[in-house]
């Protein structure tokens, strides 16, 4: 069983991006800037746009992957915010950016309220410092 989740270990990798398209795709790269500067020419230009190309599509399919989890995240807390908060706190929150949503979604329901005040009321700055103010984990080891 893995170590409970906290604010220390709670970032994820997702090895098949973080560790193989990303290296390769970045060593791609720099050999297409290389290939133009030692042999410039129109083949070694179309590699170039070819590099940047797979290197945006990655990086684009990934922030879109995010997206969606952050839309997912958004709708379940939002539930869980009826469940858990007051009603006008609850209405409250609607006013919580999705960075703040995402970071909130750790607190336990215990302090759950607290936070989302405190957040309202501006003491926290990045969606760092709520997971920092986090006591009492609630693990989230289903996004990537």
């Amino acid at each position: 069983m893995p170590e409970p989740q906290n604010f220390q270990n709670h970032t994820r990798y997702h090895a098949p991006f973080h560790f193989v398209f990303a290296p390769l795709a970045l060593i791609n790269l720099i050999w297409a800037i290389y290939n133009l500067y030692r042999n410039p020419g129109a083949g070694e230009l179309q590699g170039l746009v070819i590099a940047l190309a797979i290197l945006m599509a990655g990086f684009l399919a990934r922030t879109s992957a995010l997206k969606a989890q952050d839309r997912v995240i958004r709708l379940e807390e939002n539930i869980r915010y009826q469940k858990v908060l007051t009603p006008e706190l609850a209405k409250k929150a609607e006013a919580l950016t999705p960075g703040q949503i995402v970071a909130l979604r750790f607190a336990s329901d215990a302090e759950l309220s607290g936070l989302v005040q405190q957040t309202l009321d501006g003491k926290f700055e990045k969606g760092k410092d709520i997971k920092q103010a986090i006591k009492n984990w609630r693990e989230d080891h289903l996004r990537v």
